[in-house]
Protein backbone atom coordinates (compact mmCIF):
# COMPACT_ATOMS: atom_id res chain seq x y z
CA UNK A 1 0.00 0.00 0.00
CA UNK A 2 3.21 1.95 0.75
CA UNK A 3 4.42 1.97 -2.59
CA UNK A 4 1.33 2.88 -4.36
CA UNK A 5 0.77 5.93 -2.41
CA UNK A 6 4.21 6.84 -3.39
CA UNK A 7 3.35 6.12 -7.11
CA UNK A 8 0.48 8.59 -6.69
CA UNK A 9 2.44 10.66 -5.26
CA UNK A 10 5.40 11.09 -7.82
CA UNK A 11 2.51 11.17 -10.32
CA UNK A 12 0.96 13.49 -9.02
CA UNK A 13 3.83 15.22 -8.57
CA UNK A 14 5.03 14.83 -12.43
CA UNK A 15 1.96 16.10 -13.60
CA UNK A 16 1.89 19.87 -11.17
CA UNK A 17 5.87 20.25 -12.89
CA UNK A 18 4.14 19.31 -16.35
CA UNK A 19 1.33 21.91 -15.70
CA UNK A 20 3.53 24.22 -14.33
CA UNK A 21 6.10 23.67 -17.70
CA UNK A 22 2.99 24.71 -19.67
CA UNK A 23 1.63 27.77 -18.20
CA UNK A 24 3.04 30.47 -20.67
CA UNK A 25 5.77 32.81 -19.32
CA UNK A 26 3.49 36.06 -19.56
CA UNK A 27 1.01 34.03 -17.54
CA UNK A 28 3.52 33.54 -14.63
CA UNK A 29 4.87 36.77 -14.48
CA UNK A 30 1.05 38.74 -14.45
CA UNK A 31 0.89 37.22 -10.85
CA UNK A 32 4.36 38.31 -9.83
CA UNK A 33 3.39 41.82 -11.14
CA UNK A 34 -0.01 41.57 -9.43
CA UNK A 35 1.16 45.29 -7.44
CA UNK A 36 2.11 46.92 -10.94
CA UNK A 37 -1.22 46.04 -12.30
CA UNK A 38 -2.76 47.98 -9.13
CA UNK A 39 -1.16 51.06 -9.50
CA UNK A 40 -1.35 51.40 -13.49
CA UNK A 41 -4.98 51.27 -12.32
CA UNK A 42 -4.74 54.30 -10.15
CA UNK A 43 -3.52 56.05 -12.86
CA UNK A 44 -5.87 55.39 -15.13
CA UNK A 45 -8.44 56.54 -12.86
CA UNK A 46 -6.89 59.47 -11.23
CA UNK A 47 -5.79 60.80 -14.55
CA UNK A 48 -8.94 60.19 -16.54
CA UNK A 49 -7.55 57.94 -19.23
CA UNK A 50 -9.76 56.62 -21.91
CA UNK A 51 -7.39 53.66 -23.10
CA UNK A 52 -3.76 52.27 -21.90
CA UNK A 53 -1.91 49.33 -23.03
CA UNK A 54 1.60 48.10 -20.91
CA UNK A 55 4.09 45.54 -21.78
CA UNK A 56 7.63 45.10 -20.12
CA UNK A 57 9.62 42.57 -21.67
CA UNK A 58 13.18 40.89 -22.09
CA UNK A 59 15.23 40.15 -24.91
CA UNK A 60 13.40 36.85 -25.65
CA UNK A 61 9.88 37.25 -24.08
CA UNK A 62 6.74 39.11 -22.95
CA UNK A 63 7.32 39.17 -18.92
CA UNK A 64 3.93 41.85 -18.26
CA UNK A 65 1.14 42.84 -20.21
CA UNK A 66 -2.41 44.29 -19.30
CA UNK A 67 -4.86 46.92 -21.03
CA UNK A 68 -6.50 48.85 -19.21
CA UNK A 69 -10.08 51.05 -20.64
CA UNK A 70 -10.93 52.06 -24.50
CA UNK A 71 -10.23 52.24 -27.67
CA UNK A 72 -13.56 53.73 -28.59
CA UNK A 73 -15.57 54.66 -25.15
CA UNK A 74 -18.88 55.04 -26.70
CA UNK A 75 -18.10 51.90 -28.84
CA UNK A 76 -17.36 50.04 -25.51
CA UNK A 77 -14.04 48.56 -27.74
CA UNK A 78 -11.33 47.53 -25.36
CA UNK A 79 -8.00 48.53 -26.18
CA UNK A 80 -5.98 45.32 -26.79
CA UNK A 81 -2.49 44.90 -27.82
CA UNK A 82 -3.49 44.62 -32.04
CA UNK A 83 -5.27 48.42 -31.14
CA UNK A 84 -3.60 50.70 -33.58
CA UNK A 85 -2.05 54.17 -33.05
CA UNK A 86 0.43 56.90 -33.46
CA UNK A 87 3.21 56.90 -30.94
CA UNK A 88 4.69 60.41 -31.15
CA UNK A 89 7.70 61.11 -30.86
CA UNK A 90 8.67 57.27 -29.85
CA UNK A 91 8.99 56.88 -33.79
CA UNK A 92 12.30 59.18 -33.73
CA UNK A 93 13.96 56.12 -32.44
CA UNK A 94 12.62 53.85 -35.64
CA UNK A 95 14.59 56.72 -37.09
CA UNK A 96 17.81 56.25 -35.02
CA UNK A 97 17.82 53.30 -36.16
CA UNK A 98 17.14 53.69 -39.68
CA UNK A 99 19.89 56.58 -40.09
CA UNK A 100 22.28 53.95 -38.32
CA UNK A 101 21.63 51.70 -40.85
CA UNK A 102 22.00 54.35 -43.61
CA UNK A 103 25.21 54.56 -41.95
CA UNK A 104 26.23 50.93 -42.46
CA UNK A 105 25.17 51.23 -46.21
CA UNK A 106 27.87 54.01 -46.56
CA UNK A 107 25.62 57.06 -47.32
CA UNK A 108 26.97 59.56 -44.83
CA UNK A 109 28.46 59.60 -41.56
CA UNK A 110 27.29 61.41 -38.74
CA UNK A 111 29.74 64.17 -39.05
CA UNK A 112 28.80 64.62 -42.74
CA UNK A 113 27.38 67.86 -43.14
CA UNK A 114 23.88 68.38 -44.32
CA UNK A 115 24.53 71.08 -47.09
CA UNK A 116 27.11 68.19 -48.55
CA UNK A 117 24.04 66.01 -49.31
CA UNK A 118 20.91 68.43 -49.39
CA UNK A 119 19.59 69.49 -52.97
CA UNK A 120 19.54 73.23 -51.41
CA UNK A 121 21.55 75.10 -48.97
CA UNK A 122 20.24 76.00 -45.05
CA UNK A 123 21.84 79.11 -43.78
CA UNK A 124 20.65 80.11 -40.20
CA UNK A 125 19.91 83.75 -41.17
CA UNK A 126 20.69 84.63 -37.08
CA UNK A 127 24.45 83.83 -37.80
CA UNK A 128 24.64 83.33 -41.47
CA UNK A 129 26.43 80.04 -40.43
CA UNK A 130 26.03 76.70 -42.35
CA UNK A 131 28.22 73.49 -41.11
CA UNK A 132 24.99 71.91 -39.82
CA UNK A 133 26.28 67.94 -39.28
CA UNK A 134 24.19 65.25 -39.45
CA UNK A 135 25.26 64.23 -35.82
CA UNK A 136 23.79 67.96 -34.84
CA UNK A 137 20.39 67.00 -36.03
CA UNK A 138 20.29 63.81 -33.77
CA UNK A 139 20.96 65.59 -30.89
CA UNK A 140 18.76 68.81 -31.23
CA UNK A 141 21.86 71.51 -31.56
CA UNK A 142 21.53 72.01 -35.47
CA UNK A 143 20.07 75.50 -34.50
CA UNK A 144 16.53 74.77 -36.38
CA UNK A 145 13.40 74.99 -34.53
CA UNK A 146 9.86 74.13 -34.79
CA UNK A 147 8.33 77.62 -35.57
CA UNK A 148 5.27 77.82 -33.52
CA UNK A 149 3.00 79.47 -36.36
CA UNK A 150 4.08 76.89 -38.88
CA UNK A 151 5.15 73.63 -37.76
CA UNK A 152 1.42 72.69 -35.81
CA UNK A 153 0.32 73.30 -39.21
CA UNK A 154 1.83 70.07 -40.90
CA UNK A 155 -0.58 67.47 -39.37
CA UNK A 156 -3.20 67.05 -41.22
CA UNK A 157 -6.77 66.20 -40.42
CA UNK A 158 -9.00 63.44 -42.22
CA UNK A 159 -12.45 64.30 -40.78
CA UNK A 160 -14.53 62.09 -43.67
CA UNK A 161 -12.60 58.91 -42.33
CA UNK A 162 -14.18 58.62 -39.17
CA UNK A 163 -16.82 60.69 -36.66
CA UNK A 164 -14.81 63.22 -34.48
CA UNK A 165 -15.98 66.34 -31.40
CA UNK A 166 -15.87 69.54 -33.71
CA UNK A 167 -15.47 70.91 -29.81
CA UNK A 168 -12.15 68.73 -29.82
CA UNK A 169 -11.07 69.65 -33.16
CA UNK A 170 -11.48 73.72 -32.34
CA UNK A 171 -8.82 73.42 -29.55
CA UNK A 172 -6.85 72.40 -31.77
CA UNK A 173 -7.57 74.80 -33.98
CA UNK A 174 -7.13 77.51 -31.49
CA UNK A 175 -3.59 76.59 -30.93
CA UNK A 176 -2.17 76.55 -34.50
CA UNK A 177 -3.78 73.55 -35.86
CA UNK A 178 -5.27 74.84 -38.84
CA UNK A 179 -4.21 72.74 -41.82
CA UNK A 180 -2.25 76.19 -43.45
CA UNK A 181 0.56 74.09 -45.13
CA UNK A 182 -0.80 72.53 -48.37
CA UNK A 183 2.48 70.80 -48.84
CA UNK A 184 1.59 67.17 -49.59
CA UNK A 185 5.22 65.38 -49.10
CA UNK A 186 8.47 66.08 -46.65
CA UNK A 187 10.21 67.30 -49.82
CA UNK A 188 8.96 70.32 -50.58
CA UNK A 189 8.19 71.18 -47.09
CA UNK A 190 11.65 70.62 -45.87
CA UNK A 191 12.74 72.82 -48.89
CA UNK A 192 9.92 75.76 -48.44
CA UNK A 193 11.10 75.51 -44.32
CA UNK A 194 14.58 75.95 -44.59
CA UNK A 195 15.75 77.26 -48.02
CA UNK A 196 16.30 81.10 -48.44
CA UNK A 197 14.37 80.83 -51.32
CA UNK A 198 11.03 78.92 -49.72
CA UNK A 199 8.14 79.95 -48.97
CA UNK A 200 7.91 79.73 -44.94
CA UNK A 201 11.84 80.79 -44.46
CA UNK A 202 12.46 83.16 -41.69
CA UNK A 203 14.53 83.75 -39.17
CA UNK A 204 11.96 82.18 -36.26
CA UNK A 205 13.06 78.74 -37.68
CA UNK A 206 16.17 79.06 -36.26
CA UNK A 207 17.58 79.54 -32.81
CA UNK A 208 20.08 82.50 -32.50
CA UNK A 209 23.32 80.44 -31.85
CA UNK A 210 26.00 78.70 -34.26
CA UNK A 211 25.55 75.17 -34.84
CA UNK A 212 25.92 72.74 -31.53
CA UNK A 213 26.37 75.79 -29.37
CA UNK A 214 22.24 75.49 -28.16
CA UNK A 215 19.92 72.89 -27.39
CA UNK A 216 16.17 73.14 -28.79
CA UNK A 217 13.83 70.22 -29.26
CA UNK A 218 13.13 70.35 -33.35
CA UNK A 219 10.59 67.52 -34.74
CA UNK A 220 11.65 69.44 -38.31
CA UNK A 221 15.34 68.75 -37.49
CA UNK A 222 14.82 65.15 -36.95
CA UNK A 223 12.49 64.31 -39.73
CA UNK A 224 15.46 66.07 -42.12
CA UNK A 225 17.91 63.39 -41.27
CA UNK A 226 14.76 61.00 -43.15
CA UNK A 227 15.29 63.20 -46.00
CA UNK A 228 18.61 62.66 -46.29
CA UNK A 229 18.16 59.06 -46.36
CA UNK A 230 15.64 59.81 -48.85
CA UNK A 231 18.03 61.47 -51.24
CA UNK A 232 20.70 58.78 -50.65
CA UNK A 233 18.85 55.38 -50.49
CA UNK A 234 16.68 56.37 -53.48
CA UNK A 235 13.30 55.85 -51.79
CA UNK A 236 10.46 56.94 -49.14
CA UNK A 237 11.97 56.68 -45.78
CA UNK A 238 8.69 55.21 -45.18
CA UNK A 239 9.63 52.37 -47.70
CA UNK A 240 13.83 52.38 -46.21
CA UNK A 241 12.15 51.35 -42.92
CA UNK A 242 9.28 48.74 -44.13
CA UNK A 243 12.89 47.42 -46.20
CA UNK A 244 15.74 47.72 -43.25
CA UNK A 245 13.16 47.13 -39.83
CA UNK A 246 8.93 46.99 -40.21
CA UNK A 247 9.15 43.62 -41.79
CA UNK A 248 11.78 41.76 -40.47
CA UNK A 249 10.61 42.41 -37.39
CA UNK A 250 7.37 41.24 -38.56
CA UNK A 251 5.53 44.39 -37.10
CA UNK A 252 2.36 43.30 -39.93
CA UNK A 253 -0.07 46.21 -37.74
CA UNK A 254 2.58 49.04 -38.30
CA UNK A 255 2.93 51.62 -41.05
CA UNK A 256 3.29 55.40 -41.61
CA UNK A 257 0.22 56.53 -42.64
CA UNK A 258 -3.52 55.98 -42.18
CA UNK A 259 -3.47 54.25 -45.31
CA UNK A 260 -1.20 51.45 -44.61
CA UNK A 261 -2.78 50.38 -41.40
CA UNK A 262 -6.18 48.61 -41.12
CA UNK A 263 -8.64 51.54 -39.72
CA UNK A 264 -10.90 49.04 -38.33
CA UNK A 265 -8.65 48.52 -35.50
CA UNK A 266 -7.13 52.50 -34.61
CA UNK A 267 -7.92 53.91 -31.61
CA UNK A 268 -10.17 56.50 -30.94
CA UNK A 269 -7.94 59.73 -30.24
CA UNK A 270 -9.06 61.46 -27.17
CA UNK A 271 -9.13 65.30 -25.86
CA UNK A 272 -11.12 63.93 -22.87
CA UNK A 273 -13.42 61.12 -22.27
CA UNK A 274 -16.18 62.91 -24.20
CA UNK A 275 -14.21 64.61 -27.33
CA UNK A 276 -12.09 62.86 -29.17
CA UNK A 277 -10.25 64.54 -32.16
CA UNK A 278 -10.18 63.55 -36.38
CA UNK A 279 -7.76 60.68 -37.28
CA UNK A 280 -4.41 62.70 -38.62
CA UNK A 281 -1.14 62.00 -40.90
CA UNK A 282 1.43 64.94 -40.48
CA UNK A 283 3.72 66.08 -43.34
CA UNK A 284 6.91 65.47 -41.13
CA UNK A 285 5.65 62.04 -40.29
CA UNK A 286 9.28 60.61 -39.95
CA UNK A 287 9.48 62.71 -36.37
CA UNK A 288 6.30 60.98 -34.76
CA UNK A 289 3.32 59.71 -36.95
CA UNK A 290 3.93 55.88 -36.80
CA UNK A 291 1.42 54.02 -36.24
CA UNK A 292 1.60 50.88 -34.50
CA UNK A 293 -0.03 48.37 -31.84
CA UNK A 294 1.27 47.61 -28.83
CA UNK A 295 2.11 43.80 -29.85
CA UNK A 296 4.29 44.97 -32.78
CA UNK A 297 6.21 47.85 -30.49
CA UNK A 298 6.91 45.40 -28.67
CA UNK A 299 8.89 42.98 -30.77
CA UNK A 300 10.93 46.61 -31.78
CA UNK A 301 11.53 46.72 -28.24
CA UNK A 302 13.02 43.18 -27.59
CA UNK A 303 14.84 43.77 -31.03
CA UNK A 304 16.51 46.84 -29.25
CA UNK A 305 17.37 44.88 -26.23
CA UNK A 306 18.58 41.83 -28.34
CA UNK A 307 20.82 44.44 -30.03
CA UNK A 308 22.32 46.19 -26.85
CA UNK A 309 22.96 42.51 -25.97
CA UNK A 310 24.85 42.32 -29.19
CA UNK A 311 22.94 40.92 -32.06
CA UNK A 312 23.29 41.82 -35.59
CA UNK A 313 19.72 41.45 -37.27
CA UNK A 314 19.05 45.24 -37.60
CA UNK A 315 22.38 46.92 -36.84
CA UNK A 316 26.04 45.99 -36.14
CA UNK A 317 27.55 46.16 -32.85
CA UNK A 318 29.60 49.08 -33.78
CA UNK A 319 26.72 50.67 -34.40
CA UNK A 320 24.53 50.34 -31.57
CA UNK A 321 27.72 51.49 -29.72
CA UNK A 322 27.02 54.38 -31.28
CA UNK A 323 23.63 54.62 -31.47
CA UNK A 324 23.79 54.68 -27.56
CA UNK A 325 27.48 56.61 -26.96
CA UNK A 326 26.61 59.70 -25.10
CA UNK A 327 26.92 63.15 -26.91
CA UNK A 328 27.38 65.92 -24.62
CA UNK A 329 30.29 66.02 -22.06
CA UNK A 330 29.70 67.26 -19.00
CA UNK A 331 31.86 69.92 -19.12
CA UNK A 332 31.09 71.31 -22.55
CA UNK A 333 27.25 71.37 -22.80
CA UNK A 334 25.61 73.39 -25.33
CA UNK A 335 23.44 76.28 -23.77
CA UNK A 336 19.55 75.44 -22.55
CA UNK A 337 20.74 71.20 -21.96
CA UNK A 338 19.85 70.01 -18.76
CA UNK A 339 22.25 66.47 -18.19
CA UNK A 340 20.52 66.20 -14.37
CA UNK A 341 18.85 63.26 -15.81
CA UNK A 342 19.79 62.81 -19.02
CA UNK A 343 22.70 62.34 -22.21
CA UNK A 344 21.55 62.55 -26.04
CA UNK A 345 22.44 59.70 -28.12
CA UNK A 346 21.67 59.36 -31.60
CA UNK A 347 17.95 60.51 -30.71
CA UNK A 348 17.60 57.97 -27.88
CA UNK A 349 17.69 59.72 -24.26
CA UNK A 350 20.33 58.16 -22.32
CA UNK A 351 18.78 58.46 -18.76
CA UNK A 352 21.02 58.85 -15.52
CA UNK A 353 18.96 55.91 -13.72
CA UNK A 354 20.01 53.27 -16.69
CA UNK A 355 17.38 53.68 -19.12
CA UNK A 356 17.45 54.32 -22.65
CA UNK A 357 14.30 55.24 -24.50
CA UNK A 358 12.18 58.15 -25.55
CA UNK A 359 8.83 59.33 -24.73
CA UNK A 360 6.05 60.58 -27.37
CA UNK A 361 3.06 62.98 -27.44
CA UNK A 362 0.62 64.35 -29.90
CA UNK A 363 -2.82 65.15 -30.27
CA UNK A 364 -4.76 62.37 -28.01
CA UNK A 365 -1.30 60.63 -27.48
CA UNK A 366 0.98 59.77 -25.00
CA UNK A 367 3.59 57.11 -24.96
CA UNK A 368 6.63 55.60 -23.38
CA UNK A 369 9.47 53.04 -24.22
CA UNK A 370 12.74 52.64 -22.99
CA UNK A 371 15.14 49.36 -22.11
CA UNK A 372 16.70 49.19 -18.45
CA UNK A 373 20.34 48.74 -19.76
CA UNK A 374 21.44 46.86 -16.44
CA UNK A 375 18.52 44.30 -16.17
CA UNK A 376 18.35 43.34 -19.90
CA UNK A 377 14.47 44.27 -19.55
CA UNK A 378 12.53 47.13 -20.79
CA UNK A 379 8.64 48.29 -21.01
CA UNK A 380 6.33 50.53 -23.06
CA UNK A 381 3.04 52.33 -22.82
CA UNK A 382 0.92 53.61 -25.33
CA UNK A 383 -2.18 55.58 -24.33
CA UNK A 384 -4.87 57.36 -26.48
CA UNK A 385 -5.11 60.54 -24.61
CA UNK A 386 -2.13 63.28 -24.38
CA UNK A 387 -1.02 63.12 -20.16
CA UNK A 388 0.72 66.03 -19.19
CA UNK A 389 2.50 64.26 -16.97
CA UNK A 390 3.61 60.13 -17.66
CA UNK A 391 6.11 60.25 -14.92
CA UNK A 392 3.96 58.20 -12.66
CA UNK A 393 3.71 55.33 -14.71
CA UNK A 394 7.12 55.38 -16.40
CA UNK A 395 8.49 54.91 -12.85
CA UNK A 396 6.11 52.14 -12.42
CA UNK A 397 7.60 50.03 -15.29
CA UNK A 398 11.15 51.57 -14.48
CA UNK A 399 10.77 49.45 -10.98
CA UNK A 400 9.30 46.84 -12.40
CA UNK A 401 12.36 46.35 -14.53
CA UNK A 402 14.99 47.27 -12.20
CA UNK A 403 14.15 44.05 -10.05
Amino acid sequence: MKDKINVVSHRFLFCCLVLTLLIPHHLKAQAKYGSLTANLQKVVVQDSLPGLSVMLVDADHVIYKKNFGYADIKGKVPYSFKTIQNIGSVSKTILSVALMRAIELHYFNLETEINDILPFKVINPNTNKGGITIKQLTDHTSGIIDNPSIYPNTCHFYPALRSYSQDALSKLQAIGYNQAIPDSDLKDFLFNYLSSQGKYYNDKNFVNAEPGQASVYSNIASALIAYLIEIKSGMSYAEFTNKYIIKPLKMVHSGWFLSSVNLKNHAYLYYDLKEYFPLYDEITYPDGSFKTSPEDLSKYLQAIIRGYAGDTTLLSKASYKEMFTPHFELSKLPAGFNATKRNKGVLWNLYTNGMIGHDGDDPGVSTFLFFNKTTGKGGLFICNKYMEDKSAIVNLLYQATNK
